[in-house]
Order: C-alpha cells, then sequence, then structure tokens
C-alpha cells in the first residue's frame, strides 16, 4: 500500500501543485482562512484602521521578500488568502514552493486596492512565515539523512493547520506520514500494552486483516522491542506495510535490518523517536527506510518574510 497521500517526497512543481489540490479538496485550507480572516477582521469585515487612514489607491503594488535565506513555502495559498477576505487583488510569484531563495529575494508581487492589501497582509505573512520556517528545517532534516531514506512528518502539528503544514513538508523535500486518524492505520505502543508477547503475532494478524478490508492507505505497527519485532515478521507477508521502531539506538535498528533480511521481509522500517539534526545521519546509516521527525514541525521557527508597499511614482 502506498503512502497516505499520494505524491513522491521530491518538492517538484507539479507534485506540490497535486498535493495542494488534494489537501484543498478536504475544505479544511478554507476553514483555516476563514478562521484567521474572522480572527482579524471580525465578524462585521472590519479593518478599522484601514477605514480610518482612508487610502484611495486602486492601483497599489506590495513586494512580499525573505528577509532570511529560506526555502519557499506557502504561496499556493495566497490567491485562497486574498479570496476569502473578498478582495480584488492579485498575486503574481516570482519563486515557486519548495525553491530556495536568498534573503532580500522577492517571492511575489501583490497589486490592487492598498487597503484591501494591508488588510490582507498579516494573515498572508503569518502563513508564509510559518510554512516557510517549516520547509527551510525540513530541509535541513532532508539534506543531513542523505539519498535512500526518507524524511517523513507526524502529527505533532499545530491544531488546524496541519494539512497546510504537511504542504510545507512536501516544500522541504518531506513524504507525508498518514493525514490524520482516519486514512491509514499506524497501531501504537498504548494499543497493544494488554497484549502479552506470545500472543502478539495472532493479534497484530487480525488487526490487518481487517485494515485490509477497508478503505486503509497502509497498516504500520509500532514496536519497542526486538522480541516485538520477532512476531510481528511471523504475521503473513503483505498485511504489514512498515513497522515503526520507536525510540532503539542505531545499533538495535540495525538488528531490526538484519531480522528482516533473514526473514525475506518485503516490510518497510521506520524509525521515529526524538530524532535531531545531528542525530539523524546515523540513524539513516542503519539501514532504516523512513524516519519519522516530529521536529519538523513542532520545532521549526518561524520564517522572516515581509511585505513593503512600492512608493507611487
Amino acid at each position: 500500500m502506498p503512502d497516505s497521500l499520494t505524491s513522491p517526497s521530491s518538492a517538484d512543481p507539479k507534485s506540490l501543485r497535486a498535493f495542494f489540490d488534494e489537501i484543498s479538496a478536504t475544505g479544511l485550507v478554507d476553514r483555516l482562512l476563514e478562521l484567521a480572516r474572522d480572527e482579524d477582521i471580525g465578524p462585521g469585515r472590519l479593518d478599522l484602521t484601514a477605514s480610518v487612514a482612508g487610502s484611495k489607491s486602486q492601483n497599489a503594488v506590495a513586494k512580499i521578500m525573505l528577509a532570511q535565506d529560506a526555502v519557499v513555502a506557502g504561496l499556493a495559498a495566497v490567491p485562497r488568502v486574498l479570496k476569502v477576505f473578498g478582495t480584488s487583488v492579485t498575486v503574481n510569484t516570482k519563486l515557486n514552493d519548495g525553491e530556495r531563495g536568498k534573503a532580500g529575494s522577492v517571492i511575489a508581487e501583490l497589486a490592487g486596492p492598498l487597503d484591501q492589501i494591508v488588510t490582507a497582509e498579516r494573515t498572508i505573512l503569518n502563513l508564509l512565515g510559518r510554512l516557510t520556517g517549516i520547509a527551510t528545517l525540513t530541509a535541513e532534516f532532508v539534506a543531513r539523512a542523505g539519498s535512500g531514506v526518507e524524511v517523513l512528518d507526524t502529527r505533532k502539528t499545530t491544531p488546524g493547520l496541519r494539512v497546510l503544514e504537511k504542504y510545507a513538508v512536501r516544500c522541504g523535500g518531506g513524504t507525508s506520514h498518514r493525514l490524520g486518524l482516519h486514512d491509514a492505520v499506524l497501531i501504537k505502543d498504548n494499543h497493544i500494552a494488554h497484549i502479552p508477547v506470545d500472543q502478539l503475532a495472532g493479534w497484530v494478524m487480525e488487526a490487518a486483516t481487517k485494515a485490509s478490508a477497508s478503505t486503509c492507505a497502509f497498516f504500520e505497527i509500532e514496536v519497542d522491542t526486538l522480541e516485538q519485532f520477532e512476531q510481528v515478521l511471523l504475521v503473513k507477508q503483505g498485511l504489514i506495510d512498515y513497522v515503526l521502531l520507536d525510540n532503539m539506538t542505531p545499533e538495535t535498528m540495525r538488528r531490526a535490518v538484519s531480522m528482516r533480511d533473514d526473514a525475506k521481509s518485503g516490510i518497510k522500517l521506520e524509525a521515529s523517536g526524538g530524532v535531531r539534526l545531528d542525530t539523524i545521519a546515523g540513524i539513516a546509516a542503519s539501514g532504516v527506510d523512513r524516519i519519522s521527525v516530529g521536529a519538523i514541525t513542532h520545532q521549526a521557527v518561524t520564517a522572516d518574510v515581509r511585505l513593503d508597499i512600492e512608493p507611487v511614482s
């Protein structure tokens, strides 16, 4: 079975566009942007400052710029922000999501009524800053992991922002794990805490068989010990897609890789648990296929993205 949402891990424009369209189709992107609008201009749709400033400029131009080197993410959402805010402002992107820009680079230009631009400005910058920060950190993890291993996100995301944060991970060259509890099965340690180790194979076989009869992108199970993993390897081939090796040392993970290979199993192995920039290379060298990293979302620092109105000539 494939990953939870189809698309390669590379940050090429076509795959990113397809993924953005996919998450947009859930309705979650617009619901998030509507909330962002409502918390800023309220139920009366009022920008009090813009209304008293009384700008009559209908042809203002604004440049959105990076104030730091970064991997850009979130530009795909800017037209939707402008639409949700009810503006007639247009956007012309200068870089694509997933591309790296230098400090001072103009990544997009807005054109239209000045009062509409300044009303939507903060929501646009908040979004671009957050997503660009995630993409930039993801790209660093991907680079340090090296080729031959996927770097995945997790469900450790900001409430309400998940689909866009996962899009940002894609922009940084990472891969999407399951979108939520609804699209794939991941049996965690708490799900099997009541199962004796010697009964684990039978329990997993039953659970995986149930999953195969439903709409399920993949079936994965987390193990904490090699004894649990040995039981998992007894399950009928083809029922389990991934095994998550939780908080294991690189040496233990190497042993798990050898056990998998000796069993001639097609299961892919995923490492997880406290992965850091200074440890991911060693984890990748253990031979695992995937590494899931919560830090790429919950520890990402918002990038410095700015908007400047061009002076009237």
